[in-house]
């Protein structure tokens, strides 16, 4: 079992302390069956429409909060309004496309993090997050810029 990404869905939800519900298997099974994949809540509810899953968008949402607290994923907030889930939990960085929405990895050993900041009394650096913003040559640059 030290390689969680080959266990079957109820194994997995199991080894993070999850009861695997039916709805929690069925989420599981979309979110992992692709390999690492960045999600909206919204993303992985038309999937589960379209397989066949009858699943609200709430529960949707609360699944995926449950996996984020239980460390089965982690969540990337790329613009105020645009949150992802990343199946990927491994320390890495990530390429933003704007105007594709689309979220790419970037190996943690292509960035150099250097010159943090000290944290305030009895805190610690938990994880930084690295997002890229893309936009492709030419596209007009709608900030006014």
């Amino acid at each position: 079992m030290s390689d969680r990404s080959t266990l079957c869905p109820e194994d997995r939800l199991r080894h993070f302390g999850l009861r695997p519900t039916r709805q929690r298997v069925a989420l599981a099974e979309l979110l992992f069956a692709k390999g690492d994949r960045h999600l909206t809540v919204e993303e992985l509810h038309e999937e589960a429409v379209t397989s066949g899953v009858p699943v609200s968008l709430a529960t949707v949402y609360n699944t995926l909060h449950q996996f984020t607290d239980a460390g089965m994923i982690r969540v990337l907030s790329v613009e105020s309004s645009k949150t992802y889930f990343d199946t990927n939990v491994s320390d890495h960085h990530h390429f933003f496309i704007e105007g594709h929405n689309e979220v790419l990895d970037i190996p943690v050993s292509n960035i150099s993090i250097g010159n943090l900041p000290e944290p305030p009394e009895g805190m610690e650096i938990a994880h930084v997050d690295v997002v890229i913003r893309l936009r492709r040559k030419g596209a007009p640059d709608c900030s006014g810029n």
